[in-house]
């Protein structure tokens, strides 16, 4: 199974508190902070209601 590298590379200021929550839930906190999550239904589901605010690499 393949990993997602995910970057946040908008601020999350002005953003409705939903975004915020599903940042968050992904354990992303700062601008161009990092993490690495496994490729799934559920962090698919999470990235494509932040897609404007992410980058997402296949690792």
């Amino acid at each position: 199974m393949a990993n997602l590298e995910i970057t946040l590379k908008r601020s999350l200021i002005g953003r409705p508190q939903k975004q915020h929550q599903v940042v968050k839930s992904l354990g992303l906190r700062k601008t161009n902070s990092s993490v690495v999550r496994p490729d799934n239904e559920a962090v698919r589901g999470a990235i494509k209601h932040i897609a404007h605010l992410v980058d997402v690499k296949e690792v």
